[in-house]
C-alpha cells in the first residue's frame, strides 16, 4: 500500500470527527443549555482523539518503510544485522546470499568518512565468516556487496562495510570495471529519486563453482543488484545480473525484471509489499525511468576495465 493510499482514509476520519465536534457544539448550545466549558471539554476530547489517530497512522507509515520490512526471503541462512545494512549469510558459500540497505539523497551527498580498508572477520556470524587468508594469493578481489562508497556518510558505516561477510570473490576487471560503474550509477539514481532500497548479492545456484581458501569460499559466476524506488509519484524497480568477468556491453544490457531474478536465485526480494504493488513493480521495467551516464560507460571501456 502506498503512502498516499494510507493518507486518504486518515483524511476521511478527520472529516468525520470534525462533524461530530460540530454536532456536539450545536447540541449543547441550542438544546441542552450547557455552558461553554462543557462544550470545550467535548471538543478537546475530539481533538485529542484526532491527534492520536494521526500519530498512530504516522507510526504505521514509518513502520511500513523500515528496512526490515524489505528483507528478502531465502533458504535458511543466518540473518546478520549491522547498524547500516543487513545480510543473510550462507555458511556453505562463506559469503552473504544477499545484503540489504536503504540509501537516501542526504547520505549520498555527505562525504565525512575516508575509506578504512579494515578488512576483518564478521563477529556476528555464528559459524565464523571468511578470513583474509582465503583471498590472499587467490587472484580475486575482495569485492564489496554493500559498497564502501555508499557508506562514506558515517565512520561507523564505512568501517562496517569492510566485514568479510560483505565480501565476495570478484575478478579484478569486473570489480574495478562494470561493478564500479553500477555502484556509481546507483548513487546517481539515489540523488535523482530521493532514496532507494538496495539488495545486492552473488548468484549461488546449481552447477559446481570454483572455491578459494581454507574456508572454501565460493567464486560466483555472476552478481545481481536490485533497486526499489517507493517515492511518489513514480514508483519503480529494476534488477541487474552481470557475469563475474570484464564486460564491454552497456549496463542497461544487463537489466532484467525482479521476477526473472527471483527465478534465477530462489530469493523472494520484497515479500512485504502489498500483492498488487509487488506484481506491478517486479514484473516489468521501464528503461526510460533509469537514465545512464554515457561518460562513465566510456571511462569503463577506456580505463577501468584494465586497471
Amino acid at each position: 500500500m502506498s503512502q498516499r493510499s494510507l493518507i486518504i482514509p486518515i483524511t476521511r476520519m478527520i472529516v468525520v470527527l470534525g462533524f461530530i465536534a460540530l454536532a456536539v457544539f450545536f447540541y449543547y448550545q441550542y438544546y441542552d443549555g450547557a455552558d461553554w466549558s462543557e462544550i470545550e471539554d467535548d471538543l478537546s476530547e475530539v481533538v485529542i482523539n484526532t491527534d492520536s489517530l494521526i500519530q498512530a497512522n504516522a507510526d504505521s507509515l514509518k513502520t511500513l518503510y523500515e528496512l526490515d520490512n524489505f528483507y528478502p526471503i531465502s533458504e535458511e541462512d543466518q540473518l546478520v544485522e549491522h547498524r547500516f545494512y543487513s545480510l543473510s549469510y550462507s555458511e556453505k558459500d562463506e559469503q552473504a546470499k544477499w545484503v540489504a540497505y536503504k540509501l537516501d539523497k542526504e547520505q549520498v551527498n555527505s562525504h565525512v568518512a575516508e575509506r578504512t580498508d579494515d578488512f576483518r572477520a564478521d563477529p556476528k556470524v555464528n559459524t565464523g565468516s571468511a578470513a583474509l587468508r582465503d583471498y590472499r594469493g587467490s587472484g580475486y578481489d575482495r569485492g564489496h556487496l554493500c559498497p564502501a562508497g555508499d557508506m562514506d556518510f558515517s565512520r561507523l558505516a564505512m568501517s562496517e562495510s569492510f566485514f568479510l561477510s560483505n565480501m565476495s570473490p570478484q575478478h579484478r576487471s569486473f570489480n574495478r570495471g562494470i561493478w564500479k560503474e553500477l555502484e556509481e550509477q546507483t548513487r546517481d539514481w539515489v540523488r535523482a529519486n530521493k532514496e532507494l532500497y538496495i539488495v545486492t548479492g552473488p548468484v549461488l545456484r546449481k552447477r559446481e563453482r570454483e572455491k578459494i581458501g581454507e574456508n572454501n569460499v565460493t567464486v560466483p559466476r555472476s552478481y545481481y543488484k536490485v533497486l526499489l524506488d517507493l517515492s511518489e509519484p513514480e514508483q519503480k524497480a529494476i534488477a541487474f545480473v552481470i557475469p563475474n568477468a570484464r564486460q564491454t556491453k552497456r549496463l542497461e544490457d544487463f537489466a532484467i525484471t525482479i521476477d526473472q531474478l527471483e527465478e534465477m536465485t530462489a530469493i523472494d526480494f520484497f515479500p512485504s509489499l502489498p500483492d498488487k504493488q509487488e506484481r506491478i513493480l517486479e514484473s516489468s521495467i521501464n528503461p526510460y525511468r533509469w537514465i545512464y551516464n554515457e561518460e562513465r560507460y566510456q571511462m569503463r571501456l577506456s580505463k577501468w576495465n584494465y586497471q
